[in-house]
């Protein structure tokens, strides 16, 4: 009886080798398709912070502007009140309404373009575009009135990045 209850044991207590080999192969299909929706997601992220950081400096451009229309910062007659550069946005600008002259700061650090090279510098990744150029073939000029960015590729939505 010994015998017969160590043969039933010896029938179940263990997998195959072909059952594993099936739920190894399992695995695998199913970690293979999910690398797609994993390096999708990664790119989503990187097209997020792009919205991000043009909103930022976009708002750090406006404020300049608005600062320049109330008085606060030196402008010449025929400037457009727009910063002359992305680096007046974060090295600050002296207040002429404050005894002191203290300085206005619009941006802590300017935000980095997540498509481009890591090297790079982050005042390198823009493209900038003056008050004096036209929308459709953006240059840069005495100031600064809008940023793109210098990524050829496309984004989710069909648009091209320097287009957002």
């Amino acid at each position: 009886m010994n015998y017969k209850l160590l043969k039933l044991l010896r029938k179940t207590a263990g997998f195959t080798l072909i059952e594993m080999v099936v739920v190894v192969a399992m695995v695998g299909i199913l970690a293979s398709a999910a690398i797609p929706f994993m390096q999708y997601g990664e790119h989503r992220l990187k097209e997020r912070e792009l919205r991000h950081a043009l909103r930022e400096i976009r708002t750090a451009i406006d404020a300049y502007r608005k600062a320049s229309d109330d008085g606060r910062i030196p402008r010449k007659v025929d400037a457009s009140g727009y910063p002359p550069d992305l680096a007046a946005l974060t090295e600050g600008v002296a207040d002429v309404k404050t005894p002191d002259a203290r300085k206005i700061y619009f941006l802590r650090r300017l935000p980095r373009d997540p498509f481009a090279e890591p090297q790079t510098a982050p005042e390198q990744m823009w493209g900038l575009r003056s008050y004096a150029s036209p929308p459709a073939e953006p240059k840069a000029g005495d100031d600064v009135f809008d940023v793109y960015s210098l990524n050829p590729g496309v984004g989710s939505n069909g648009a091209l990045y320097r287009d957002w």
